[in-house]
């Protein structure tokens, strides 16, 4: 399984949606409070871009040489329909400051997170990062494509997933004869995460026999489940 760095830094670098939170500014709206982009820095510190208005911007001006703590929390919501759709959140803390000049869009300005520390609670569980953790780790090879490879999963095929069941024995059994569906809810290198819906919803996890590192290698893992479960 992939560990709580690799976990966290994936959700960063994804699309999920991400709020910073910031003393004194709690009342603004959460569209202020979300940077337009975000990503990793060189020395593992997370450059956040917002517009130049934002009430972040004018916190983290004012503070200037003093260190203004800051929390950038990120929740990821499942692309595909789903019951308890809030797959995980993420929450990076650290330290705020100014970078001027890193912005190329006109009237916007680069915030960058000095990271102390973080923490994810997601489908695998709950795990705390120290810095130097999330520094070295990298994002999922598929972060960038999974959201398209899902929704392409349930509607091109959703009944090769549903077959998914038979990999399940006695429970796979059970959940098909019950008419539960089966929806396809996660997917990295490792393999795929399929919830079954209806009743009490489950999940189920189909490894691949290896990891994958790109979408090539996606395609045939995928090829090797469908065929294991026709079969």
């Amino acid at each position: 399984m992939p560990s709580a760095a690799e976990r966290t830094r994936t959700l960063v670098q994804s699309t999920c949606s991400a709020v910073l939170l910031v003393p004194g500014v709690e009342g603004a709206r959460p569209d202020q409070l979300s940077p337009t982009a975000r990503a990793f820095g060189t020395d593992g510190e997370v450059f956040l871009l917002f517009s130049a208005d934002s009430p972040v911007v004018r916190a983290a001006t004012h503070a200037q040489d003093d260190e203004l703590a800051a929390v950038l929390e990120i929740t990821d919501v499942a692309p595909v329909a789903v019951p308890n759709r809030i797959r995980g959140r993420a929450w990076v803390s650290g330290w705020l400051t100014c970078a001027p000049g890193l912005a190329t869009e006109p009237g916007c300005m680069m915030l960058r997170l000095e990271v102390g520390e973080g923490c994810v609670d997601d489908l695998w569980g709950a795990g705390g990062v120290e810095a130097d953790e999330l520094a070295e780790a990298s994002a999922d090879p598929l972060v960038a494509h999974e959201t398209e490879l899902l929704q392409h999963l349930h509607s091109a095929h959703s009944d090769q997933v549903q077959e998914l069941a038979s990999l399940l024995g006695d429970r796979g059994k059970e959940a098909v004869d019950a008419g539960r569906r089966a929806v396809p809810l996660a997917l990295d290198r490792f393999g795929l995460r399929v919830r079954f819906t209806g009743g009490k919803p489950f999940d189920a996890r189909f490894d691949f026999p290896a990891p994958v590192r790109d979408v090539t290698g996606l395609r045939r893992a995928m090829h090797t489940l469908f065929e294991a479960a026709s079969h």
